[in-house]
């Protein structure tokens, strides 16, 4: 009998990832931008603060590519690197 395999009634309820969880960059579209980001990690003694720019350039290709949540990179710590962002540009 197929009574044996229902344990109970409960259903699977699927829920979005976690913050901070999201999809691996399977095809490499970003693989460029992290290269980049772990050469100037490397190049500076893993001192993280000294390649923030590399950082956010990453993530921007990461959410452009919806592989992470679209989050304003003012909330990401990037509010100081945004030069005249978000909208239109600016003329110097």
């Amino acid at each position: 009998m197929s009574t044996a395999m229902n344990f109970g009634s409960k259903s699977f309820q699927p829920r979005p990832p976690d913050k901070g969880s999201f999809p691996l960059d399977h095809f490499g579209e970003c693989k460029s931008f992290k290269e980049k980001f772990m050469k100037c990690l490397r190049d500076n003694r893993f001192e993280n603060a000294l390649c923030r720019s590399e950082s956010k350039d990453y993530l921007e290709c990461r959410m452009e590519r919806q592989l992470m949540a679209q989050e304003p990179l003012e909330k990401l710590g990037f509010g100081d690197l945004m030069d005249g962002k978000p909208g239109a540009e600016t003329n110097s």
